[in-house]
């Protein structure tokens, strides 16, 4: 494990079930692919140019990844770097903290300023 956060992106309407149910198995590509896809701090801003181009706001969830236990293994991807990949689940329990991010004018995103929690 490289990191102690990691992250997902999540649409609207998948964050609001998730915040119903607690649970989430995985967007549609998620399930497509078998895996939770998600990504290093360093990695969010590509992966939000590649596949968030639509320019809707989309919910940053921060998860601990401490407590992902054997699920979350890192896989090579796009350009030959090591993403975490879940392969169960994702529980509300592991989500640390989240952000609303509005697409700029140009489709773009600015992220927060990610880390350890003051």
């Amino acid at each position: 494990m490289s990191s102690q956060y990691i992250y997902k992106i999540f649409r609207p309407e998948e964050w609001a079930r998730f915040q119903e149910t607690k649970v989430f198995a995985g967007s549609p590509d998620d399930l497509r692919d078998g895996f939770i896809h998600l990504s290093e701090a360093n990695q969010l801003a590509g992966t939000l140019a590649k596949y968030y181009t639509d320019g809707a706001d989309v919910i940053l969830a921060e998860v601990d990844a401490r407590g992902l236990s054997k699920a979350l293994k890192y896989e090579t991807s796009r350009g030959g770097a090591l993403f975490p990949h879940l392969f169960s689940d994702l529980n509300m329990r592991a989500v640390n903290r989240h952000w609303v991010i509005a697409a700029e004018d140009d489709k773009s995103y600015v992220l927060p300023e990610l880390g350890s929690p003051s």
